[in-house]
């Protein structure tokens, strides 16, 4: 039975922990591909030429990595704030009313379908471990040991950011000037569908609704983007 138990645990997958920086991760890349791609080419639908379209490209890059690195950063700064100020409640909480959180604590395990006398014994338990913990993760649902960090998320939001805008950038740098507005499109619309694939597979979710999401937003985006750029172009 325990061999049983040891080989299905270790081919069990649960794939929530990665959800953080996942979606940070995928949000940027599919951020930076589609916005510096839309650029490209709203800009080129206006008839620049191939140093104006890199320029814009690259001024797109260089912003948009160092608003999501911001974002991000006062974002989770806020959400680690929020949580630390929780866990200090908890603390003070704990230090005055040591028997009333025990009480809370009994309810919790009482509420989720233990009788009295086991949520009691299951809570005094548990009490004896890291008291902080254990309420902050039963009543607060904070994890101590997984708590919001700020500086990984920016890196992680302007690193994949810049990582999905380089591609429309280098295909502009090298693509023929009367192909350069079709190829860009593909290759961002291959790259979203492969980005949108590739974050469903690391999450465990289905891959097809998660590539057509990013296949038909991507469609809109960069048609839409190519109309203003024509409009603006033969109006000014």
């Amino acid at each position: 039975m325990t061999r049983l138990l040891v080989d299905h645990l270790a081919a069990e997958r649960h794939l929530g922990h990665r959800a953080a920086w996942l979606r940070a991760a995928v949000l940027g890349a599919n951020d930076g591909l589609i916005s510096t791609a839309s650029l490209i080419v709203a800009v080129a639908g206006a008839s620049a030429t191939r140093s104006g379209i890199l320029v814009a490209g690259i001024a797109g890059l260089t912003a948009g990595g160092l608003s999501m690195a911001a974002g991000e950063y006062v974002s989770v700064s806020s959400q680690r704030d929020t949580e630390r100020a929780d866990l200090a409640r908890e603390r003070a909480e704990l230090a005055e009313s040591p028997d009333v959180e025990l009480a809370e604590l009994t309810q919790i395990y009482r509420d989720r379908g233990l009788s009295a006398d086991l949520a009691g014994r299951v809570a005094a338990e548990l009490s004896r471990q890291d008291l902080v913990a254990v309420h902050a993760r039963e009543e607060l649902g904070i994890d101590i040991e997984t708590l919001a960090n700020p500086i990984q998320a920016s890196l992680v939001s302007a690193g994949s950011f810049i990582s999905g805008a380089i591609m429309p950038i280098c295909v502009v740098a090298i693509a023929p000037a009367s192909f350069r507005v079709l190829i860009t499109m593909a290759l961002t619309l291959v790259g979203l569908v492969m980005l949108g694939t590739l974050g469903a597979r690391i999450g465990g979710a289905p891959q097809r609704p998660a590539a057509i999401r990013v296949l038909i937003g991507g469609t809109l985006a960069l048609l839409i983007a190519l109309g203003i750029g024509r409009l603006a172009g033969t109006v000014i």
